[in-house]
């Protein structure tokens, strides 16, 4: 592997980009004309800052990375790239990422921006041996992204960028829940306590599942409430809201990993399509 491809896999693309783009959806809700080049500049911006962050993730979890199977061929397990490199590329697309959304937009949106990063970075991470609770404390930086977005575009913290936070951040739990039942096995190997208390791949928490799940249809519709957008997004959240939730009661019956499989693949769809949805309406 070149050095090249490993900074490029330390970046976790696949994962940032999702990130990234939620942040251009929130910036496309807040700006009053549509600018798609704006809103691909604050998507590099979030780029970076969350390449950054998983980067930190990475470093501190070599030693954990080495004890599971889906991470041992990571570029710093596999000795590709050193601490010393990898966090120089920290501080690069940091200052790269946080530096665009300063001087193209406004120190606001950078500021949250440099939240999410420490709260992922330095919180979270450490946290995920130690309790339950940082698919929580994880949850924060994971739904800033499209409030980061909506201040990129205002310049102030509306009640609107609060509402899409808040849908992100309750879609965490379902969706975090859901890999953690399936990674479960290769999750104990290095310590990892992501499962709700008491940790188990057990009806209690299917039923957590499900709760949050079922909180997540109500949030998804308060954009309509608030005149962000027409008819057509209330029904399309509406609908990719009961059948996530249909899910889970699949989960909650069978408390199998197919169910929980099934959930995950779930969440990757539900949010860009109620995401897509909204800004949609809105045109």
């Amino acid at each position: 592997m070149s050095k090249a491809r490993a900074f490029f896999q330390l970046l976790k693309f696949r994962l940032a980009l999702t990130v990234a783009f939620s942040s251009a959806i929130g910036y496309l809700l807040g700006a009053h004309e549509l600018d798609w080049s704006r809103a691909l500049l604050v998507m590099l911006g979030g780029l970076a800052v969350t390449g950054s962050a998983n980067t930190i993730n990475q470093i501190f979890e070599i030693d954990l990375d080495r004890q599971m199977k889906r991470t041992a061929q990571r570029p710093l397990p596999l000795g590709i790239l050193s601490p010393a490199e990898a966090w120089a590329f920290v501080v690069v697309l940091g200052v790269v990422g946080l530096g665009i959304l300063t001087y193209f937009f406004n120190p606001l949106s950078a500021a949250l921006a440099l939240v999410s990063l420490i709260l992922y970075g330095f919180v979270y991470t450490p946290l995920k041996t130690i309790s339950p609770i940082c698919v929580a404390v994880g949850a924060i930086p994971g739904g800033l992204p499209p409030l980061i977005g909506w201040v990129a575009a205002t310049g102030f913290l509306g009640t609107q960028g609060w509402i899409l936070f808040a849908i992100q951040f309750m879609w965490q739990f379902p969706h975090f829940w859901a890999i953690a039942w399936v990674l479960d096995d290769d999750y104990k190997k290095a310590g990892f306590k992501m499962l709700p208390t008491p940790g188990k791949k057990d009806l209690r928490t299917a039923f957590q599942i499900m709760t949050y799940t079922l909180v997540l249809i109500p949030l998804s519709l308060l954009p309509f409430y608030f005149g962000m957008t027409g008819t057509v997004y209330p029904m399309v959240a509406a609908i990719c809201g009961v059948l996530f939730l249909m899910q889970t009661f699949y989960l909650m019956r069978t408390v199998s990993k197919k169910a929980a499989m099934s959930i995950m693949f779930g969440s990757f769809l539900y949010l860009p399509i109620v995401q897509i949805a909204l800004v949609l309406d809105k045109l």
